[in-house]
């Protein structure tokens, strides 16, 4: 186990090299500049359109904008937002906290352009059913010899989009909460089985049930998480200013400058991409089934993505943890019990139960959203007739993912969110001028 868990290691190090990570912020600068900053400037349209605004029923898609958001928060508005910031202030510190931020504040301008090209340039599946995701995007826009771009976006996106992640953490905290004295090993298979079972109910519905899911749930989860972090930030308040100094000052100490400065970058624009997607490519497929035929407007609700659950959920996590302190030693917590265990200290057992129930629910919307995620990827390389069988396979993945390590479910859907990246952030840089293109053109009709 040990010698398949330092693979897993190596594996998303190889991967999450400086190029990557340049790829990412870089690409996003390169955005947010070449657009003149135009999705920064009409957040309040964006907002519109996510709250119902200029809904087209009429149109292709499957999703209204507002669902099409929901489907792909519920991807992202997760455990990378719970545990994947603890691992990130583990590994980096509070420097890493800063350049999360960061890269959300370039990413907002990648998934404006990302999930505008979505719609802009879906194709039809082999059974002549509209789809959307970097793999139609550059099959139906980019040059035929690129067309491998798409088989490695699809095949990596079969192993990112997989459930071990959000089923290994749940399993972590309900075993620590309920079950801290019995088997591991037998806890968590049981767990795993029962887990398996409950993603399955779900994911044979397909994705209007996904949607519907999400949009009842998802937002009563995050404003609870909200409300347990600002009780608790509140009652800290003075200590804020502080705090957010020194994760400003961490990213550029004279530690960091000493040798770990890149180090530092590397973990905090990982991990933000683990959370908010934005360059990845998974949200696209959200975004590209949504009904419209402005792919502008798409985009512009897309970009929301990023301040939801970067800016915004993210730094109530990491406050929080920096609170508590116990990331300075964490000894055998790690992840969503590291997280578990600050709020445990600041607000008792009601903490602990509240943060258990916000978990349940949001790891697995996040499970039902990859189910989807990963049915499109395994229905463009190996046919849409053929693409229910990927169904039981995801569900037994649950299972897997419930009785492995964290390293290594982590480090591999990590490593295979980075060889996402690499084809969507390419397609996306190519074909650039023509969302611009479309930029122009939609808001001269239609003056926000």
């Amino acid at each position: 186990m040990q010698a398949l868990e330092q693979l897993s290691i190596d594996f998303a190090n190889a991967v999450w090299g400086t190029p990557l990570v340049m790829l990412l912020l870089l690409g996003g600068l390169f955005f947010a500049l070449y657009s003149g900053f135009l999705p920064y400037r009409h957040f309040g349209h964006a907002l519109g359109l996510a709250l119902g605004r200029h809904n087209t029923p009429d149109q292709p898609g499957e999703l209204s904008h507002g669902q099409a958001l929901a489907a792909a928060l519920s991807g992202t508005m997760g455990l990378g937002n719970i545990s994947g910031v603890a691992l990130a202030v583990v590994a980096g510190g509070p420097g890493a906290v800063f350049w999360m931020w960061v890269s959300a504040l370039v990413g907002i301008a990648t998934k404006f352009f990302t999930c505008s090209l979505g719609v802009m340039y879906r194709g039809e599946d082999s059974l002549g059913r509209l789809q959307g995701g970097p793999m139609y995007i550059i099959r139906e826009a980019l040059p035929r010899s690129l067309y491998p771009l798409a088989v490695l976006f699809s095949l990596a996106g079969l192993i990112g989009t997989l459930p071990m992640y959000q089923a290994n953490q749940l399993t972590a905290l309900i075993r620590e909460n309920l079950f801290s004295t019995q088997e591991p090993l037998l806890v968590n298979g049981v767990i795993g089985l029962v887990l398996a079972l409950v993603v399955g109910t779900v994911v044979f519905g397909g994705l209007q049930r996904v949607a519907k899911v999400a949009v009842t749930v998802l937002p009563l989860m995050v404003l609870l998480y909200m409300a347990m972090t600002f009780y608790l930030l509140a009652s800290h308040l003075d200590e804020i200013p502080a705090l957010l100094a020194n994760i400003v000052n961490s990213a550029f100490s004279a530690e960091a400058a000493g040798g770990g400065l890149l180090g530092v970058m590397l973990i905090g624009i990982s991990r933000a991409a683990f959370s908010n997607e934005a360059g990845v490519g998974t949200e696209v497929m959200a975004h590209g089934a949504a009904r419209t035929n402005e792919p502008i407007r798409e985009g512009l609700v897309a970009m929301l993505g990023p301040v939801a659950d970067t800016l915004i959920v993210c730094t109530c996590t990491a406050l929080v943890i920096l609170i508590a302190g116990n990331w300075q030693n964490p000894g055998e917590l790690s992840g969503i019990t590291l997280t578990s265990n600050a709020f445990a200290q600041e607000m008792g057992n009601v903490g602990v139960a509240l943060l258990f129930l916000v978990t349940l629910i949001l790891s697995s919307t996040t499970m039902f959203t990859m189910w989807y995620y990963g049915a499109k990827c395994f229905g463009f390389l190996f046919g849409a007739e053929v693409q229910h069988h990927y169904r039981w396979f995801f569900v037994a993945t649950v299972i897997f993912g419930s009785l492995v390590s964290l390293d290594i479910v982590f480090n591999l859907i990590s490593a295979a969110y980075g060889l996402m990246a690499i084809p969507t952030m390419t397609a996306t840089l190519w074909l650039a001028p023509r969302v611009k293109e479309a930029a122009k053109d939609y808001f001269t009709r239609h003056p926000y």
